[in-house]
């Protein structure tokens, strides 16, 4: 489902003439349907970096990155934009939406834009913050005005709004108290129980070994790792 076959990256510092570092050469890497493959290695490693490139937010300088049949690295703008909508859900560390909007439409919006009537996709979302403890006084309020933690859970119930076959998941317990993220890594196991095919970072060493199937160190992709 999410296939990565010698990508590599560079990043030009314009500020200090021009200099080009590369920081992921020949990446490869493959996960199948319903697979939890967690990204490892040290600070610096590259393992936000590859995450980004999955997602289309970085451009690669090389190799191919296919979620079923697309390949980002060709796609048109609009097919990347279709496969995230439908194909591929991003959880990132920190929750980025429009000021004033309710958490509820909020965590519906996913649904909505794949053409779920309002009624189905706010049950959804009102599981969801249930299920994550967002108290329900706060679900007409936008989440900007919320706490860290609470922001945190709004953006994963967001996350798990749709039954995205495919997802990237960024440090999805860091800071959760012990019930949130029982909640959390409940849902991760049911997305891989649907055939969900999952990449994530987990710095929690727990939460790793029981969801993940697998790990990839990503220093093995770095250029200083095959000096």
């Amino acid at each position: 489902m999410i296939e990565l076959k010698d990508v590599s990256k560079t990043f030009t510092l314009h500020n200090q003439g021009s200099a080009v570092i590369e920081v992921i050469s020949n990446a490869s890497l493959k996960v199948s349907p319903g697979e939890c493959v967690a990204l490892t290695g040290a600070s610096g490693a590259g393992k936000s970096t590859l995450m980004r490139m999955i997602y289309g937010n970085y451009l690669t300088q090389a190799g191919e990155i296919r979620i079923g049949d697309v390949d980002l690295v060709q796609a048109e703008p609009r097919d990347v934009i279709a496969l995230r909508r439908e194909v591929l859900g991003y959880v990132s560390q920190f929750l980025r939406v429009v000021p004033r909007v309710p958490t509820l439409d909020v965590v519906a919006e996913p649904l909505r834009a794949i053409g779920i009537g309002a009624e189905e996709s706010e049950d959804r979302a009102r599981s969801l913050l249930a299920q994550l403890n967002i108290p329900e006084r706060l679900w007409s309020l936008s989440p900007t005005t919320f706490s860290g933690g609470e922001q945190q859970r709004v953006n994963i119930a967001r996350g798990f709004a749709h039954s995205y076959p495919a997802m990237l998941l960024d440090e999805p317990t860091a800071s959760l108290d012990p019930t949130n993220r029982e909640v959390v890594l409940s849902l991760i196991e049911a997305a891989k129980e649907r055939g969900a095919a999952i990449i994530g970072i987990f710095h929690d060493e727990a939460a790793r070994a029981r969801v993940c199937d697998r790990e990839i160190d990503v220093s093995r992709f770095t250029p200083r790792a095959a000096a």
